[in-house]
């Protein structure tokens, strides 16, 4: 890998890259199976990341037909990451197993240690025999939606097929490694004018975004929408943020802190909501919500919003807002979800839904043509990286515990390959024209 560096850093052509050997083993960042267990018993908030996930030498898989090696240079943390390290719901492991049967190429997933990351910036080493559009020396980032398109329910939308996984959470050969083995279909050009731990922190969330508020698949955000954003800014909060203003749309923005608040203000957010300074408290125990605390939400979102209810409601927390976020929305307004960090187990007056003839949208990660779309919104400058902190790829444990704990805002990236911050920068008169405040603005927070 020492080589494969030093080459990337003088600038060798596509040949040369294409040239150098590909190691035997890797340095990766993995839990392992006869640890699965090491957390039973033990509150999920205790659970610590820091002694489930390990960063060390793995065996380098053979490469498909269909993949590329890639040398990551920078990756991220993800609330999967979280998940997988913390073996909550339950351990990941079975997903490997199941993607092993289904055929030779799937079998090499099944290891008693799971490379995770669901993210990367990097450079295409060598590519199988049945890659066309990408080159050794070839610079992009990764997408997470690892799909078969020999499956026939792949291809009207691609998050619907039967076998869809996320990579690095639901496969094995994550982004949180050196080296990475990746279908060349998740591939997209890196944005030229982005650092490479800027790069990497942005596909997953941002695309998860895109597909939730502008992609037909997701609430069809028109102009003059208000939508509401809990945690504005955080890993994809933010970039929701972004999608609502570049839209023509109103964001209203839940957050936790004064500090978060100002974020917003500074990314043209007015409309902003303090939910910690307020002190809702949507359950009064742990089995009853309390619906007077949904209607002093919402007469608190109309007197930031022209006394309207809210068109389009952005889910994510689960349990602990549902029943609240479906109460805010406005009569014939959509709740789109994503996640259910808070628990799965959701919620809600049911009145509330049905006779207002509100929508609940489901919406998973994002297909091949709305990840580049939204990548391609990047490379613009038209939508901003969310990069607050870098850790190094020994410290992910650390890295994965700030978001697991909330402490985190926006993304966290991690240096992979790369030995420093700030490599990468192919167009600096671009990021210029971009504008580095612009690109930095939760950096600089």
């Amino acid at each position: 890998m020492d080589k494969i560096l030093e080459a990337i850093q003088a600038g060798a052509s596509g040949e040369e890259i294409a040239s150098l050997p590909i190691p035997e083993s890797y340095r990766a960042a993995y839990v392992k199976r006869d640890e699965a267990d090491m957390f039973e018993g033990v509150d999920s908030w205790d659970k610590d990341p820091r002694k489930s996930l390990h960063v060390d030498e793995v065996r380098t898989p053979e490469l498909a037909p269909d993949e590329v090696y890639l040398a990551v240079m920078a990756s991220s943390i993800n609330f999967n990451t979280v998940w997988t390290s913390i073996f909550e719901p339950l351990p990941t492991f079975g997903f490997l197993d199941r993607l092993a049967r289904e055929s030779e190429f799937a079998a090499r997933h099944q290891r008693d240690e799971h490379i995770v990351g669901s993210d990367a910036s990097g450079v295409v080493l060598r590519v199988g025999s049945a890659v066309r559009n990408w080159k050794p020396g070839d610079r992009v980032t990764v997408h997470c939606n690892h799909v078969d398109d020999q499956d026939p329910s792949a291809h009207d939308d691609s998050m619907l097929a039967a076998n869809q996984r996320i990579w690095g959470f639901e496969t094995n050969f994550g982004g949180l490694a050196d080296l990475s083995i990746v279908k060349a279909n998740q591939l997209m050009p890196k944005p030229t004018h982005l650092t490479w731990e800027e790069a990497a922190v942005n596909a997953l969330c941002n695309s998860t975004s895109y597909r939730m508020l502008v992609s037909d698949n997701g609430a069809r955000m028109k102009q003059g929408d208000s939508v509401l954003i809990w945690g504005a800014t955080g890993g994809i909060g933010g970039y929701a943020t972004q999608y609502v203003l570049n839209g023509g749309g109103t964001p209203i923005g839940v957050v936790s802190s004064p500090e978060r608040a100002e974020i917003l203000n500074r990314m043209g957010c007015e409309a902003v909501i303090d939910r910690k300074a307020a002190g809702y408290q949507f359950w009064s125990d742990e089995h009853t919500q309390d619906e007077s605390e949904w209607r002093r939400f919402g007469k608190d979102i109309r007197a930031v919003n022209g006394g309207e209810d809210v068109d389009i409601v952005f889910e994510h927390p689960g349990r602990s807002t549902m029943g609240a976020s479906i109460f805010a929305a406005k009569r014939g307004g959509t709740v789109v979800t994503c996640a259910a960090t808070s628990g799965y187990m959701v919620e809600f007056d049911n009145r509330h839904f049905w006779m207002k003839l509100k929508k609940l949208l489901s919406s998973h990660f994002a297909n091949y043509a709305e990840s580049y779309a939204a990548n391609r919104l990047i490379d613009q400058g038209r939508i901003q990286p969310l990069l607050t902190d870098v850790f190094s790829l020994d410290q992910v444990g650390e890295a994965a515990l700030q978001v697991h704990h909330n402490k985190a805002e926006g993304k966290l990236g991690v240096l992979c390959l790369s030995p420093e911050e700030g490599l990468g920068i192919d167009d600096p008169e671009k990021r210029d024209r971009i504008g580095e405040d612009k690109i930095t603005v939760f950096r600089n927070s």
